[in-house]
C-alpha cells in the first residue's frame, strides 16, 4: 500500500505523467522545428529569386540610362550642327 501514496487520484504515477507531458512537448517542438525549416527554406529561395530579379532590373535600368544619354548626346550634336 506504500505505492498507493505515490499515485495520483486517477491511478497514474506523477513521474510517468510528467514524462508523457514532456514527451508530447518534445514532439510538438520537433514538428515546429520541421515547419520552421520548411519556411526558412522557402524564404531563402524567395530571397534568391528576388536578388536575381533585382540584378536584372538594375541591368535594365543601366541599359535604359545609357540609351537616354546617347539620345541626349545626339540631340545636342544635332542642335549645334
Amino acid at each position: 500500500m506504500a505505492d498507493d501514496a505515490s499515485k495520483t487520484s486517477n491511478g497514474a504515477d506523477p513521474v510517468e505523467a510528467e514524462f508523457r507531458r514532456l514527451e508530447q512537448r518534445v514532439e510538438e517542438l520537433v514538428r515546429l522545428c520541421g515547419q520552421l525549416k520548411e519556411e526558412n527554406r522557402g524564404l531563402r529561395a524567395r530571397v534568391e529569386a528576388l536578388t536575381g530579379e533585382r540584378a536584372q532590373l538594375l541591368q535594365r535600368n543601366e541599359m535604359a540610362r545609357n540609351r537616354v544619354e546617347s539620345i541626349v548626346s545626339r540631340l545636342r550634336v544635332m542642335e549645334h550642327g
